[in-house]
C-alpha cells in the first residue's frame, strides 16, 4: 500500500509519519500493494484531525477522526476503515469488476458472510400531503421522529426535514 501523507497547520514529525504508516500497514491485508492511501492531518485550535481516503475502482473508502490527540485519531481512523472493510465486504466485492487490481487476493477469495449483507427489514408506505417546511418540523416533533418526508407546498417537490444537534432543524431538497 502506498501512503501519501500531507499536513495542514501541523508539522509532520517522523513520529507522526511512523504512527500513520504503522497503523495503516494493518490494512495491507485488504488492499493490493499498489493501492494508494491519501492521508491528511490537520490542526484547528485544539482539534487534531486525520482524514484517510483510499480510491478504488467505482468507490472511495474514506474515514476521518477528530480528537485532542493526533495519535488517538490515527488509531481510531484505522479501526474505522477496518470495520468498513469487514462490514461492506460483500457490497464492495460485488461492485468491483476486475477488483483484483485494488484488493488483496486473500480478501477477495474469502467466503462471503451473509450476516454482513445490508438487509432492509421493514418497508413503510404513507400518504404525503403538501405542507411548508416549518409545518413539517412540527409534524416531525409530534410523531417523535428524527426526520420527516413531505411534499413542499412552495416547490411541489419531495423534501426531508431532520433534527440537528442543538435543537435546530435541517432541510434536504432534491437537486436535478
Amino acid at each position: 500500500m502506498k501512503i501519501t501523507i500531507t499536513g495542514k497547520n501541523i508539522e509532520l514529525t517522523e513520529g507522526l509519519k511512523e504512527a500513520v504508516e504503522e497503523r495503516l500497514s494493518k490494512l495491507e491485508k485488504y488492499f493490493a500493494p499498489d493501492t494508494e492511501a491519501h492521508v491528511t492531518m490537520s490542526v484547528e485550535k485544539e482539534r487534531q484531525k486525520i482524514e484517510v481516503t483510499i480510491p478504488v475502482k467505482g468507490s472511495v473508502i474514506r474515514a476521518e477522526q477528530v480528537s485532542n490527540d493526533m495519535y488517538v485519531s490515527i488509531e481510531v481512523v484505522e479501526e474505522i476503515i477496518e470495520r468498513q472493510m469487514k462490514k461492506y465486504r460483500n457490497k464492495i466485492i460485488s461492485k468491483q469488476q476486475n477488483g483484483e487490481k485494488f484488493f488483496a487476493p486473500e480478501y477477495l477469495e474469502k467466503d462471503l458472510d451473509d450476516d454482513e449483507e445490508i438487509k432492509i427489514i421493514r418497508s413503510k408506505r404513507f400518504g404525503i400531503k403538501p405542507m411548508y417546511p416549518e409545518d413539517a418540523c412540527v409534524q416531525m416533533e409530534l410523531l417523535g421522529h428524527d426526520f420527516f418526508v413531505f411534499l413542499n407546498a412552495e416547490t411541489e417537490e419531495v423534501n426531508v426535514v431532520y433534527k440537528r444537534k442543538g435543537n435546530t432543524y435541517g432541510l434536504i431538497e432534491p437537486e436535478f
